[in-house]
């Protein structure tokens, strides 16, 4: 692995350092309060920050707040644990993959067990999810100390 530097990424208002696991980068996003609150809810803390390394496509508030109304609140209650957990595991890839990592066509298996398919146009990285909704990455290679995490503009659905 090549020297990091410690320099940052800015997202949402924090600085995004690789010094810190994905979680505590995460945290202090004020434009990730929606996921933060749901890896909470979906008991999924204690995994992103774990060793991984782990690549997380990581949906804004403002990708939940495209989802119908009440889909959140609905999926942050206990009973819905199993489906939250589902939905926010597709967000997830084992390893550390840098968008210049990431290749037009490839398909990536998620930690939840389905694909997502890349799409790049020049520098521009898109996802498509198993029921044909697109994410694009708006800001990218936001490095942690146990993976890499790449802000999304749009939530993605897995099949389940």
């Amino acid at each position: 692995m090549k020297n990091m530097k410690m320099s940052g990424v800015m997202v949402g208002g924090a600085m995004m350092t690789p010094d810190k696991d994905i979680v505590d980068n995460a945290v202090n996003s004020t434009d990730h309060t929606t996921l933060v609150a749901a890896v909470k809810a979906a008991g999924l803390v204690e995994t992103l920050k774990g060793t991984g390394p782990f690549t997380v496509f990581a949906p804004t508030n403002s990708a939940f707040d495209k989802l119908p109304a009440g889909t959140v609140n609905t999926l942050v209650m206990p009973e819905n644990k199993q489906k939250l957990t589902t939905i926010l595991t597709y967000h997830v890839v084992p390893g550390r993959l840098m968008a210049a990592d990431l290749r037009d066509g490839q398909t990536l298996t998620t930690v939840e067990g389905e694909m997502l398919t890349v799409h790049r146009n020049g520098n521009m990285v898109m996802l498509h999810d198993a029921k044909g909704g697109m994410a694009n990455v708006t800001i990218a290679d936001v490095v942690s100390k146990n993976g890499v995490t790449h802000v999304i503009d749009t939530v993605l659905m897995p099949t389940k």
